[in-house]
């Protein structure tokens, strides 16, 4: 990756950490509560699970690894859990702020899965509460542009048959029956959530719409 495109991307994280610390700090305390799209878990879970990576060391994931018997997903649950517990909302939203230049990357995809973990659990909240938040294209094209079908399966999204194209970008990704949507709702199926009713259009939008 040529340095001016990482340091595009260290830009937005950056920026991407700030905007939703201070939205974050402007929510209503019973929107803490409310369900996001990461399912199980509510938006203070989300909020504290993206500040993980920043607060624990590399050898206490480790053991909270083991803990969890070699599952990731297991293991990242219930810090989220404990950790959403632990803290005060207000504590949840400075962690992102303060380390809004942290360097921290997720075992697998580096800079660019930086960016998504921020972005995609940042529309998580946003979506699951009708917030009419549009992440910038210069956040959302690399992430679009960076999906594989393996990192797609990885997120437990089915795609088989299906094109994913988008009405606001010149993208598309996939084969067969077109699902039509704004860039960041097609990055969210991509992740594997399932998204509101009215916010994707075609033969077999339903798939990726929320019961």
């Amino acid at each position: 990756m040529e340095i001016t495109t990482r340091r595009l991307i260290r830009t937005g994280i950056a920026a991407e950490r700030r905007e939703l610390a201070d939205l974050l700090d402007a929510l209503p305390a019973a929107a803490w509560d409310a369900p996001t799209l990461c399912a199980g878990w509510r938006v203070r879970e989300v909020a504290a699970h993206m500040s993980m990576g920043f607060r624990h060391s590399l050898p206490r994931t480790v053991a909270e690894l083991v803990k969890a018997r070699g599952s990731i997903h297991r293991m990242t649950d219930r810090c989220a859990r404990r950790d959403a517990a632990a803290f005060p909302e207000r504590q949840l939203a400075s962690f992102l702020r303060d380390n809004a230049e942290h360097p921290w990357t997720p075992p697998v995809g580096g800079i660019t899965s930086a960016l998504g973990h921020d972005v995609v659990h940042g529309l998580d909240i946003t979506v699951a509460l009708g917030l009419d938040r549009r992440v910038p294209e210069a956040r959302v094209r690399p992430l679009l542009e960076s999906l594989t079908p393996r990192g797609v399966k990885f997120f437990g999204a089915d795609l088989d048959g299906v094109e994913l194209r988008s009405d606001d970008l010149d993208w598309s990704f996939g084969t067969g029956a077109p699902v039509y949507g704004t860039a960041q709702d097609l990055l969210l199926v991509a992740f594997g959530r399932k998204l509101p009713p009215g916010r994707l259009r075609g033969e077999r939008s339903g798939r990726f719409v929320a019961a």
